[in-house]
């Protein structure tokens, strides 16, 4: 146990963030330790993940109230929660947050430290919705450096998010959480840690960049921030953007300095019906067109044709009753219309953030009324929408037969490019709105937009509803209604232009 001795500490080598990089990747923990310029820039999107873990691990406190902060000044004063948790457990408090301990050239800090009828416990906080061999290793280095510092650690848990958790008036975090001890499954690693230590120390120590080439652990388990770097040698169009084709085999194909489709030996390697169109479309820059199938497609479309598009909204907490975490809501839509004489009419809602009231109610009866009781409702990828769409109904029965109407009328306009029936080069071998638009209108861009993209949207509203965004709100509001009004317009021009090929006397 700790005593109240003055401690000298030598400068760390590892935190735990780094120790997990380096198992990723020593290259990566190379990199980040001398040429930490080289990361990739953190995207609002990122960051706002990085956000939510943060807030999430204050409110999973609540479990354990009435703790004391072991927290340092600032996230470069770190050596300061290490003098801050001896004190405070030598002078006898029982419940620390942010309890961190430094051994052997590693510091790790600790969401949760409990003193339990005179045993120490340990828990660690995660925002996802399970445990994952990632944070078993997570665990077993804290584990690792506590317990040589002097704790006699009796087990050790990672809290999580319970997203079968369904909010009901305020917020009950004991039914919000799930603690689960992992102490077991750290014994079971505990041994390699020494070594893996004293490893990555040698790695660090080296005059020269690890020599370690792109691999599927650039991916797994995290995306790496320094994939800008080794990935810069790969074309930003080559057989990685080779549609639904297994990581294993890409990856085969460039061991074997297959990277650019020009270098692909069709003789050599085989590839699904699907692949092999985009190969080959991109080969001979020739555009592939079922003629016959689109017309089929859009013969079964029925006036007026309605074109929905909704954005959602995700969070680890949630924030209005009747929701889960992680819950996809729906806070905004836009929605075209269009008659069999070409006349185009838009209508669209935008939650308010404001006023801390669930707008879904008031979603849901616009939506009803703007979708009228005739005509198909063309949507980009069916399931998402329908998905939604049923959730709403669930909440809110009165308006049940009103929004299964609505669903009986969808209809997916992805499943023309999806199935292959038009495909060209400047697709790139995806079929998401965001390749097919340029490729079909180029002169319709999301590039002006200051919202380029769902995910950003999404953060962007929902840092608003949270009162975390700094800004202009009306700016922002205008933002989310040009981004979403332009992916219904979108869906609008890629009709027309389907229509238009169908309509043409050239090749099928």
């Amino acid at each position: 146990m700790y005593d109240n001795k003055i401690i000298i500490l030598e400068k760390f080598v590892l935190s735990k963030s780094t120790f997990i990089r380096g198992v990723q990747c020593e290259k990566s923990l190379y990199l980040y330790k001398h040429h930490y310029e080289l990361k990739d820039k953190v995207s609002p999107q990122l960051q706002a993940i990085f956000t939510q873990g943060t807030n999430v691990g204050l409110i999973a406190q609540k479990l354990f109230p009435y703790g004391v902060d072991a927290s340092p000044s600032s996230h470069f004063k770190i050596h300061e929660s290490v003098f801050k948790t001896k004190d405070y457990i030598y002078n006898g408090e029982s419940i620390i947050y942010e309890a961190t301990f430094q051994f052997n050239g590693v510091i790790a800090a600790l969401d949760i430290l409990v003193k339990d009828e005179k045993e120490w416990k340990a828990y660690e906080v995660k925002s996802s919705t399970s445990v994952s061999d990632v944070y078993i290793n997570d665990a077993a280095i804290q584990y690792y450096t506590i317990i040589n510092s002097g704790i006699d650690l009796k087990d050790i848990s990672i809290v999580y998010i319970n997203n079968q958790y369904l909010k009901n008036g305020s917020l009950d975090i004991n039914e919000l959480f799930i603690i689960e001890s992992v102490y077991d499954r750290v014994q079971e690693v505990l041994s390699k840690i020494p070594n893996q230590i004293e490893h990555f120390k040698n790695v660090i120590n080296q005059d020269e960049v690890p020599d370690i080439d792109i691999g599927p652990h650039c991916s797994k388990p995290y995306d790496c921030d320094f994939k800008g770097y080794c990935w810069s040698h790969v074309p930003d169009y080559s057989v990685f953007n080779i549609s639904r084709l297994n990581i294993k085999k890409k990856f085969e194909l460039y061991q074997k300095g297959v990277v650019s489709f020009e270098e692909i030996d069709l003789e050599v390697t085989s590839f699904n019906a699907n692949q092999l169109l985009q190969i080959t479309s991109e080969l001979d820059n020739k555009t592939y067109i079922d003629k016959s199938s689109i017309i089929e497609f859009l013969e079964d479309l029925n006036f007026p044709l309605h074109f929905l598009d909704f954005e959602t909204m995700s969070t680890a907490i949630p924030i209005y009753d009747n929701s889960r975490p992680y819950q996809q809501l729906v806070f905004q839509y836009s929605l075209h219309i269009r008659n069999q004489f070409g006349n185009l009419e838009h209508r669209e809602y935008l939650a308010q953030t404001s006023s801390g009231i669930d707008p879904r109610k008031t979603l849901v009866k616009q939506l009803i009324e703007d979708c009228d009781e005739s005509g198909d409702i063309l949507v980009y990828n069916v399931s998402f929408e329908r998905g939604k769409l049923n959730d709403l109904a669930s909440i809110y029965p009165e308006y049940s037969i009103e929004l299964k109407s609505i669903i009986s009328r969808l209809k997916d306009l992805m499943i023309p490019f999806q199935k292959k029936w038009y495909y060209t080069p400047e697709m790139k071998g995806s079929y998401s709105i965001k390749a097919v638009l340029p490729a079909l209108v180029p002169e319709l861009s999301y590039e002006d937009l200051e919202i380029k993209e769902g995910g950003m949207a999404s953060t962007v509203f929902t840092q608003m509803v949270n009162g975390e965004f700094e800004g202009n709100y009306q700016k922002a509001r205008n933002n989310l209604l040009e981004y979403c009004k332009l992916d219904t317009l979108a869906m609008v021009m890629v009709y027309e232009h389907i229509k238009e090929i169908v309509n043409d006397d050239f090749g099928s």
